[in-house]
């Protein structure tokens, strides 16, 4: 255990020094939440990455592997597919955007695009943002609870504070720049891990056979594309789920601030190769780590746990501590841009162009830090009711928030036509689809991923109303 207290704490010096060297970019508004938009290229694109994949990819998708076995798969080709549309038909484009009205917010983008005085766009998007972005912070700290206790003999209650408070912590001191700078560290440790782990697990085995060997004695679907579910309908509906899981890649703010952020237009190019060539590789590891975790250990209660107990059972202590670091890693990246989303929901899109505050920029910076604060503190009393499905859970938060800006923002380059109440209409209607299918429809039709029915109408809605209007 002390191995691993020092591996841990090695890491949390090295984010917090990077805090520390970014605290004097943190005094206005675009400084706080988007670093000025002067961030290189490798930074955007491994931060793009790490914001988007998060706990999800660790603990979910290893867990899918683990569960599904080669069906899981679809899942990266599904990604793959999401975030290169994602880089070649929206990143430059919202970065002109941003530059040209000078947004620092996605509904800022959203607002200079339409003659808005009653900011009915802000308000339906400051909503949307803050309740999705409520769950997936929950989740994320769920998955540090998880992480924490599954490594240490801490329990889940004061791992989920301990994992949080570092995170709020570096955070409020370093703003965006920090928390993108310590994305592209998370980001490299997060995809050695996921080369490492599945190559020694596999070895372990005995080789690739070994385990495809093992694997199909256990059950044979393991081995198959169709799953569990066979040929029929159910195998086409998970298929057809697994791929849409990248659709969200088109519409996540979280993500596309990230390319609001980049120092011009023409570093976007070079971030989106060294992007889809990472999410490959992040996502086929964590399937493959998985799937060999399977094979080494069948039977497990929660497969979500599966990284954490390859890391304990295959490694010294000095490398499961680096891994422990990793898989916090994964969580930090994606929690630490929540809290910046929502807390400029509230500044920037709330208080300052709702509300009209007259506060001075370095004054509403103030704000945005202790925004951050309070729902980060939010989060953690959330996650201390525990949720076990963190794949799920993350995917309902991912999805709602995908199917609400997605359509709008293709539409914003796209389709011309588009109305305000037609977007307003599409942001709407999406969202609302999106929780409505994982309420009333989602067990009826076979699991169909609710991403899927929250675009189509999205994307219809706007088109019609923009048509009526």
């Amino acid at each position: 255990m002390l191995t691993i207290a020092i591996v841990f704490f090695a890491y949390l010096l090295m984010l917090f020094s990077v805090a520390l060297w970014t605290r004097q970019a943190t005094g206005s508004l675009s400084g706080f939440f988007l670093a000025n938009k002067r961030l290189p290229a490798w930074v955007v694109a491994f931060s793009v990455n790490a914001t988007g994949e998060s706990g999800w990819l660790l603990l979910g998708l290893t867990g899918m592997g683990y569960a599904v076995g080669a069906q899981a798969l679809w899942i990266v080709l599904g990604e793959v597919i999401g975030i290169g549309l994602a880089w070649g038909l929206l990143a430059r484009r919202i970065k002109r955007m941003a530059d040209e009205s000078d947004s620092i917010t996605v509904p800022d983008l959203l607002a200079s695009r339409f003659d808005d005085p009653k900011n009915i766009l802000r308000r339906i998007s400051v909503l949307i943002i803050l309740v999705m972005v409520g769950a997936y912070v929950s989740a994320q700290m769920v998955a540090t609870g998880k992480a924490f206790s599954s490594f240490t003999t801490m329990d889940y209650s004061t791992a989920v504070v301990f994992g949080a408070a570092i995170i709020i912590a570096y955070t409020f001191i370093g703003g965006y720049k920090a928390v993108s700078y310590t994305d592209l560290a998370q980001g490299m440790l997060m995809l050695a891990g996921l080369i490492f782990v599945p190559a020694v697990a596999i070895t372990s085995l005995g080789g690739w056979d070994a385990m495809m060997n093992e694997l199909a004695s256990q059950d044979p679907a393991l081995l198959s594309p169709w799953g569990p579910q066979g040929k029929g309908v159910p195998g086409w509906v998970a298929i057809v789920s697994f791929i849409a899981i990248g659709m969200p890649f088109l519409g996540v703010p979280q993500l596309h601030v990230r390319f609001m952020s980049a120092e011009s237009e023409a570093s976007l190019k070079t971030a989106g190769i060294i992007s889809v060539l990472v999410i490959f590789a992040f996502t086929l590891g964590a399937v493959l780590t998985g799937m060999a975790g399977r094979a080494l250990f069948p039977g497990l209660d929660d497969p979500e746990t599966i990284l954490p107990l390859l890391s304990t059972e295959l490694f010294p202590e000095i490398i499961t501590g680096l891994l422990m670091v990793i898989v916090l890693a994964a969580i930090m990246s994606t929690v630490d841009s929540l809290l910046l989303l929502a807390s400029s929901a509230l500044v920037r899109d709330y208080l300052q162009q709702i509300h009209g505050s007259t506060k001075s920029d370095r004054d509403l910076a103030r704000y945005g830090k202790f925004a951050t604060l309070v729902i980060g503190a939010l989060g953690i009393a959330f996650a201390l009711m525990e949720s076990p499905l963190i794949f799920w859970f993350v995917l309902f938060a991912w999805s709602g928030l995908g199917a609400a800006f997605g359509p709008v923002l293709i539409c914003c380059f796209f389709y011309k036509r588009m109305t305000l109440y037609g977007a307003a209409a599409g942001i709407l209607g999406g969202f609302l689809t999106s929780v409505g299918w994982v309420l009333l429809f989602k067990s009826a039709t076979f699991g169909l991923y609710e991403v899927i029915p929250g675009f189509a109408v999205g994307l219809l809605l706007i088109i019609v109303v923009s048509r009526l209007k």
